[in-house]
């Protein structure tokens, strides 16, 4: 068994959340929220919405198919964050150029699943 969720257009650039699903991925799901919850990096609130929602999600898929659900099985099997779309802006500059500030966007993908015995 193993339920996803995707959150996109995540208002952070992909470099500064990498740093926190690095941590998370691999470990069970109570670690993952400990470690989440205790962080002091802005990215681990998105990322805990995500994994609560691929929890969810894994919650839902036992019950479609009547099945018994323990969330202490559960780990984290899949997580990335790519790259979203920019948002491209200009500000001032010297001589009257104008420069670019690229505003990135992030797509961040998780999975969990039942470890086997």
């Amino acid at each position: 068994m193993a339920a996803r969720a995707i959150q996109k257009w995540v208002r952070q650039a992909p470099r500064k959340m990498r740093l926190v699903i690095d941590q998370v991925r691999g470990s069970d799901v109570n670690s993952a929220y400990a470690l989440l919850q205790f962080s002091k990096k802005r990215a681990a609130k998105q990322i805990e919405k995500v994994l609560r929602s691929a929890v969810a999600n894994a919650e839902q898929d036992a019950l479609r198919e009547e099945r018994a659900f323990d969330i202490d099985r559960l780990y984290v099997s899949y997580a990335v964050v790519n790259e979203g779309p920019t948002l491209r802006r200009f500000t001032a500059a010297a001589h009257g150029r104008a420069t670019p500030i690229l505003k990135r966007m992030s797509t961040v993908e998780i999975r969990v699943a039942e470890k086997e015995e």
